[in-house]
């Protein structure tokens, strides 16, 4: 077998930093094949599967096979749910080896001027910096709020873009204004006798798209007794850099964001995005080699939970009275909240609680439903084809109301709704929307 110069260099780093004892856990048991969205979706194909994708590193690493374009395809398909971790007997941490062989890859990928313009643009200008991703945000405002978005609806323009990108468009939140964004809190008071401190994780998308969200946030921490802490020197929790092969500037973000909430001495950590969350918690992972953060890291994840469970753990449904008015209600997992931060039963009880409520759970809500950071964005084939599916099982439901804990998710859903042409029938929330919305 004749390797390129770059083949022979991936196969070098495979070996000096894939961790094969973790490579050699997988027993190729098959127990992750129907928790594998893109198995399934292609048709049973091994390829596209946890064990057939692990089974190509370790065939990379001993230099059984070259690693091409078909291996780097495989790896790229995978939507990173992480479905299969938790019906591993083995325990395999397909995640951590799923991110070093992505990272591989893209060191020694040759992108062309235009794709290394536009990662450093966004991996190094805009997601690490509030300031920008305020401004970004903002420019999308404009789009929405001065007519150009009805314009360029009304001339065609949106036409120019692929089907997937124009209803991305049409579900787009109503983005809040700049100087909104701009004027944050850091610190906001217990509604009554404190009864824990927390720190809150903001977030860059979340803290700007998604602001109404994190007010809400906020508002139903108050209300439980929490006295928040929001640090002014937090960041992107680097998540998007850590999936797309930027280990390195993820790595950055976490020390960055470790030492910021250090300084808060809080009780816990909240996160409002499950995919934050799962990100922000596997730290631990990330800065495992590095002395100084290490430990640091461990203490770090240590204090982190997702809002829904700091909610139920102190009893927010049955301190606050929760009621809407009579729908039926469902809820879709977000991957990263149920598969890595272990936070299911929170948000169903949390539901369950609310008076008004009828809670209808969806067959395979625990399944992906093909948003996945930017996947949706770089594989819009096989994400439109995960979403399609799910929106048959939201359909069987007839729910009037989908609740998520994720923003991506969120959208995707929303998307979902477009495609099915729903949007005048069903509407997607992030749970604390939906809290808020029964409290008040």
């Amino acid at each position: 077998m004749e390797m390129t110069i770059r083949q022979k260099g991936i196969q070098q780093a495979f070996q000096e930093r894939m961790d094969e004892s973790e490579l050699l856990n997988c027993m190729r048991c098959g127990f992750c094949l129907p928790a594998c969205p893109t198995y399934i979706e292609t048709g049973f194909d091994e390829t596209h599967s946890p064990r057939g994708r692990i089974a190509l590193m370790k065939a990379v690493y001993d230099g059984m096979i070259a690693p091409d374009e078909e291996v780097e395809h495989s790896l790229h398909v995978c939507l990173g749910c992480r479905a299969c971790e938790p019906v591993c007997p083995a325990g395999v941490q397909y995640g951590h080896l799923l991110e070093e062989a992505r990272d591989i890859f893209n060191e020694y990928h040759p992108h062309s001027m235009a794709v290394k313009a536009v990662r450093k643009t966004v991996f190094d200008g805009l997601f690490p910096d509030q300031k920008r991703m305020v401004q970004a945000v903002g420019l999308l405002g404009f789009y929405q709020k001065s007519g150009l978005q009805a314009v360029a609806r009304k001339i065609g323009f949106m036409k120019l873009f692929p089907e997937s990108l124009r209803q991305m468009e049409r579900a787009l939140p109503e983005v809040p204004k700049r100087r909104t964004m701009k004027n944050r809190p850091q610190k906001v008071a217990a509604t009554g006798k404190p009864s824990a401190k927390v720190a809150f994780f903001s977030g860059c998308l979340m803290d700007t798209m998604f602001l109404k969200t994190n007010n809400a946030t906020m508002k139903l921490l108050q209300k439980a007794g929490c006295e928040i802490v929001i640090p002014e020197g937090q960041g992107c929790c680097g998540a998007l850099h850590g999936h797309s092969g930027e280990k390195e500037k993820a790595k950055a973000l976490a020390r960055r964001n470790i030492e910021a909430f250090e300084q808060t001495k809080a009780d816990y950590i909240i996160v409002n995005a499950g995919g934050c969350g799962a990100f922000l918690i596997d730290y631990r992972h990330l800065l495992k080699d590095d002395p100084m953060y290490a430990q640091r890291a461990r203490e770090f994840s240590a204090r982190m939970k997702d809002i829904s469970q700091i909610l139920y753990e102190l009893d927010f449904h049955q301190r606050v009275p929760l009621e809407i008015e009579e729908q039926v209600v469902t809820y879709q997992d977000s991957c990263h909240l149920r598969n890595v931060m272990k936070t299911a039963e929170a948000p169903r009880s949390l539901i369950q609680a609310i008076t008004g409520a009828e809670y209808r759970e969806m067959e395979k809500a625990d399944s992906c439903c093909g948003s996945a950071g930017i996947y949706n964005l770089v594989q819009p084939d096989m994400s439109m084809q995960i979403l399609d599916h799910k929106m048959e099982k939201v359909n069987a439901t007839q729910a009037r109301t989908i609740v998520t804990a994720n923003p991506g998710c969120l959208l995707q859903m929303k998307l979902g709704i477009e495609r099915e042409g729903l949007s005048e029938k069903v509407r997607v929330v992030h749970i604390v929307d939906l809290l808020l919305e029964a409290c008040e």
